[in-house]
């Protein structure tokens, strides 16, 4: 195998685990989630590395108020009945997994 053939097969880091789903995340392939959305008091605050399908599945079912307000914790956004529903699906697919998240942006 290539040097180039290598760099292109996605490796998870050690210890660079979703918080959300629990699978490892790939080098270069994390996207960082202000647990306290900026716009509503959080910029500054305590952030999450996650997969960036993890991620887009949290924006596309949460408003931001409802972020700021209720689902601040992981624990809180793995209990929101949608991303639950989510979770036990992607937890069944590779760590480099992406797909579009269905259903669109949430209603503001």
């Amino acid at each position: 195998m290539t040097d180039k053939e290598n760099k292109c097969l996605e490796f998870p880091l050690p210890g660079r685990l979703c918080p959300l789903c629990g699978r490892p995340i790939p080098d270069g392939d994390g996207s960082q989630h202000h647990l306290i959305p900026r716009l509503k008091g959080g910029k500054g605050g305590p952030t999450v590395l996650l997969h960036v399908i993890c991620h887009k599945e949290i924006h596309a079912t949460l408003t931001e108020a409802e972020l700021a307000r209720s689902f601040h914790t992981i624990e809180a956004l793995r209990s929101h009945p949608r991303l639950a529903k989510f979770l036990a699906w992607v937890r069944k697919r590779p760590p480099g997994f992406r797909s579009k998240v269905p259903g669109g942006r949430r209603k503001r």
